[in-house]
C-alpha cells in the first residue's frame, strides 16, 4: 500500500488532537472530491513498518486522542490488509486512542464482509465510520466531520450490536 501523508496534528477529522494517514487507491471516483490525487494506488510513498512506528509513536502522547484514517480509500480491497495491521497495532499499544475512519462505502457493506477480505474485522475494531461517498450536490460545509449531508457520522460498535446504523448524534447537527 501506498500512502499520501501522514499528519501529525489533525483537528479537522475527528474530534480533539489527532494523527492521520491518508492512503493511497480510491475507486469511487467522487466528483469534487478534495484529494483527487489520492485516487491512483500508486500515488505518495509506500507504507511499511517504519510508517507504522512512526504513527504509533506520534499517537503516544495524551494529548492526542486518536487516529483517523482517510484517504483514498483504506476499505480498498488492495488497501485493507495494511490498514487492519496498523489498527490491530494502535489496539494493542494505544488501546485507549479512539480511531475514526473515513469511506466512500457504506457500513451495511462493510459489516456484510461484501469489500474485500477484511472489511467486517477492519470495521469491527473502529470506534466511528464516517460512510458514505462525497456528493458534490449535497456539499455543506457547516458539517462536522463530514463533507456531505448523505455521509453518517456511524456508531460502530452500537451499530454492531444492535445490528443497525447508529449514528454519533453528537456530531451530525
Amino acid at each position: 500500500m501506498n500512502y499520501a501523508d501522514i499528519k501529525k496534528v489533525d483537528v479537522a477529522n475527528g474530534p480533539g488532537v489527532r494523527v492521520s494517514l491518508f492512503v493511497s487507491g480510491c475507486t469511487h471516483g467522487c466528483e469534487g472530491c478534495f484529494n483527487p490525487e489520492t485516487w491512483d494506488f500508486s500515488y505518495g510513498s509506500h507504507f511499511g513498518e517504519a510508517e507504522m512506528e512512526k504513527i504509533l509513536t506520534l499517537l503516544a502522547p495524551d494529548h492526542i486522542r486518536g487516529l483517523s484514517l482517510l484517504g483514498g480509500e483504506p476499505f480498498e480491497p488492495e488497501n485493507q490488509s495494511p490498514v487492519l495491521e496498523l489498527v490491530k497495532q494502535v489496539r494493542a499499544r494505544l488501546p485507549q486512542k479512539s480511531i475514526w475512519c473515513y469511506s466512500g462505502y457504506l457500513f451495511e457493506e462493510l459489516a456484510a464482509g461484501g469489500v474485500g477480505e477484511h472489511s467486517r474485522e477492519l470495521l469491527e475494531k473502529l470506534d466511528v465510520l464516517v460512510d458514505g461517498p462525497f456528493v458534490l450536490a449535497e456539499k455543506d460545509l457547516g458539517l462536522r466531520f463530514r463533507g456531505s449531508s448523505n455521509q453518517r457520522v456511524v456508531h460502530v460498535p452500537a451499530s454492531l450490536e444492535t445490528g443497525e446504523v447508529r449514528l454519533l448524534a453528537e456530531y451530525m447537527e
